[in-house]
């Protein structure tokens, strides 16, 4: 099995993926990149394995070859490594494409996040390791990766590579097929609903959710999943302040179900959706937030919107308590300065 680590999904009940779902899987693919570098200014590679692996794999697979979730939606798709040799694909021209990209096609260019030492050396890794060898055995289901085991799955395996639909009657299923359907749809599908997987029956939900870097296992303990699975998981849990009064109660849910798809759940904007918005979400832990923004002033906003944002008016969604609630939360959860909650 060779898998792709992105985790677009959690399935609900089968369905043929939707158009909308198979854009937003390309615009995630196509942003992934620049998206780390915006978020982890400091990182500093010290092989061009590393950084194949994280800025690469995504469309190219870890062994070259391109097997990847996202070649099945990619027109053209992406190259596979493994089927040129280095005298049909020169250097100047992997060098090339690394610094500019490919117009026409998913590569983007890497020189705004990637130094030309760190270029050069992810072009000599593909060259030395990848290039016209299909046994290049590089597996995402490795140790390294976290998969000690990966044999201890195979009940899922028959669901991965279509011989069991997922619309098989679960009367006619073992009970060990019973517990690798259950697998599949809890876990394998985020990375396997390719069109020969489970009769590509399982629904593709327009919410992206974190994906694993290179070593990460999503067995770990959460508190690892926070720290380590993606730039934005650490961002998609809500903020509970102490106090929990009855108005920034209220306003806790009204933000979480209102606010949070663009502000992020802990209100820095920073979550998947808020990193790719311009001009960027307001991120309400800024210290430079509340200079200014007085109640009546952000219940304004709220009511009104931000011209020439992504920040709409919602005085025809939300009542006038509900904004108020909302800007009593946020207050407290975020900035915590009493004056400002006082004049409320």
């Amino acid at each position: 099995m060779i898998a792709n680590p992105i985790n677009i999904t959690q399935p609900r009940h089968s369905r043929v993926p939707t158009f909308g779902s198979i854009l937003l899987l390309i615009i995630y693919l196509l942003a992934s990149s620049c998206a780390y570098a915006d978020t982890d200014p400091g990182l500093d590679f010290d092989s061009g394995k590393a950084v194949y692996r994280f800025y690469c794999y995504q469309c190219h697979a870890y062994s070259g070859n391109a097997r990847t979730l996202s070649s099945t939606y990619l027109d053209p798709k992406p190259r596979d490594f493994t089927a040129v040799t280095e005298e049909t694909l020169p250097v100047e021209q992997m060098l090339a494409a690394v610094r500019n990209g490919r117009p026409g096609t998913a590569m983007v260019r890497f020189s705004s996040v990637l130094s030309e030492a760190e270029i050069q050396s992810v072009v000599e890794y593909i060259r030395d390791s990848l290039l016209g060898n299909p046994d290049a055995g590089e597996k995402y289901h490795s140790p390294e990766n976290g998969w000690d085991n990966h044999e201890k799955y195979r009940d899922a395996f028959a669901f991965v590579d279509g011989s069991i639909t997922l619309h098989t009657p679960w009367e006619d299923l073992t009970p060990s097929q019973q517990a690798g359907k259950r697998l599949y749809e809890s876990a394998c599908v985020s990375c396997h609903d390719q069109p020969f997987s489970a009769g590509g029956d399982a629904i593709w939900e327009t919410r992206a959710v974190s994906f694993p870097r290179d070593h990460f296992s999503h067995r770990s303990p959460p508190l690892d999943i926070v720290s380590g699975a993606s730039p934005y998981a650490r961002h998609d849990i809500p903020t509970v302040p102490d106090d929990m009064s009855g108005l920034v109660a209220r306003g806790l849910d009204l933000y979480q179900s209102n606010c949070a798809f663009c502000h992020a759940p802990d209100g820095t904007g920073k979550n998947w959706i808020g990193s790719f918005l311009e001009p960027r979400p307001r991120d309400f832990t800024a210290e430079t937030f509340a200079l200014g923004k007085t109640p009546v002033v952000l219940r304004e906003i709220i009511k009104s919107g931000l011209p020439k944002t992504s920040m709409p008016a919602w005085r025809h969604v939300l009542t006038d308590t509900e904004i108020d609630a909302i800007v009593a939360y946020i207050n407290i959860a975020f900035q915590a300065e009493q004056d400002f909650y006082d004049n409320l």
